[in-house]
């Protein structure tokens, strides 16, 4: 789009509003592909899960971090996990603190394995008319870019 320098670029018009938008469609899709394909689990309880199985030991506070949730919600999705029997919780010490870790359960590293598998064929069919290397590229510069608002964000978890 070709704009005269003196004019206003439009929020709609500008690379946050595409990215808001971008997310917003990709965690609909995602909903839907659960429902679809009749998990027992929502997204948040797989982003979790998944963050989890490569990060034993982490407390809730950091998985909190992780998956951009308040301690609250992460709670929620944790006792979820739990009862479901996909993770275990245990007390161990951070900083001379105790603290409660988790990590993820034989069922949970099943569980987890199982809907990458349903999941992965239709994730990567998102970006089959697109250059492998274009992928390769937005997804580094989208770390880089949320790497840069991790600095400056104000996340009270």
């Amino acid at each position: 789009m070709k704009t005269k320098p003196d004019c206003k670029i439009h929020y709609t018009d500008s690379i946050y509003y595409e990215l808001e938008q971008t997310s917003r469609l990709m965690k609909k899709i995602t909903s839907q592909l659960f429902t679809k394909l009749e998990l027992d689990m929502t997204m948040d309880e797989y982003a979790a899960l998944d963050t989890i199985s490569i990060n034993a030991g982490i407390c809730q506070r950091d998985l909190a971090k992780f998956i951009l949730k308040d301690r609250a919600n992460t709670g929620r999705i944790l006792d979820s996990l739990e009862q479901k029997g996909f993770i275990t919780r245990f007390i161990d010490t951070k900083n001379n603190r105790l603290v409660k870790k988790m990590g993820i359960t034989e069922n949970g590293l099943k569980e987890l394995n199982m809907i990458d598998s349903k999941i992965e064929t239709y994730l990567k069919s998102l970006t089959r008319k697109i250059d492998p290397a274009d992928v390769d590229r937005v997804q580094k510069t989208l770390k880089s870019f949320r790497i840069e608002l991790e600095k400056v964000a104000e996340i009270n978890i």
